[in-house]
């Protein structure tokens, strides 16, 4: 769309921030002003809208404002209702990254094992959720009291965690890795280099593949956008 504003900026509201775009409001979908109760976030927020686009009479496009993407979607679809977000991502430690492992070569085995058996560890230790290792690509079954406690893990965060997970736990194909990012314990850069690990390991191998290169990117992209969007909203 084209760029209709010169300046964005932030100005208080009830119990937070909102976002005015040449003294108007930013509003979501469904005609409401975006409400923020985090002062970094809303001045990340407007400094996102006033890159857009470069100057008035440009063209942006949603790609532009990440974050505020996310918070909107905490605000819009998450806040009313939490639990169909909650249930979708708690649903990724079913499958859960971490838990498969390769059969060979030996080097790949053993990388695997120092880099993520410890947040397994910390999944068991921290949330009681103990999350069964395979080897090969075949599905495991967890058991059901690790998914419950790992539910309950997700269901405990506040929508705009919540909206951070549901753009990270499926970039990174681990929850595990998610709520480290969640608790603090990891940052994205570390988050993205756990879950890359295999395609790391076969690039160091093989040589560069454009096309697991681009994945590669794309991951990264979303998981930074994700970690800056919790440390903002801490």
């Amino acid at each position: 769309m084209k760029r209709f504003w010169d300046q964005a900026a932030i100005a208080p509201a009830a119990d937070g921030f909102g976002v005015l775009l040449d003294g108007r409001p930013v509003r979501l979908p469904g005609g409401a002003p975006l409400h923020l109760s985090h002062r970094a976030l809303a001045e990340a927020i407007a400094a996102e809208w006033q890159a857009a686009g470069g100057a008035k009479g440009g063209t942006m496009d949603w790609g532009d404002v990440p974050l505020t993407r996310l918070a909107g979607t905490a605000q819009d679809r998450i806040a009313p209702d939490p639990e169909p977000v909650v249930l979708e991502i708690a649903r990724y430690g079913e499958t859960d990254l971490l838990c498969y492992r390769a059969e060979a070569p030996g080097a790949l085995v053993q990388r695997q094992q120092a880099a993520w058996q410890p947040w397994l560890d910390w999944a068991a230790r921290d949330y009681g959720a103990r999350l069964r290792v395979t080897p090969g690509v075949m599905p495991v079954a967890q058991d059901t009291a690790a998914l419950a406690a790992l539910a309950q893990v997700v269901a405990a965060q506040a929508p705009l965690t919540l909206a951070a997970l549901g753009l990270a736990v499926p970039a990174l194909g681990s929850l595990v890795l998610g709520l480290a990012m969640a608790a603090f314990r990891l940052d994205a850069e570390a988050a993205f280099g756990l879950a890359a690990l295999d395609e790391t390991f076969q690039a160091e191998r093989w040589g560069r593949d454009d096309a697991a290169e681009d994945r590669r990117q794309r991951m990264r992209e979303d998981v930074a956008v994700a970690g800056r969007f919790l440390v903002l909203a801490r």
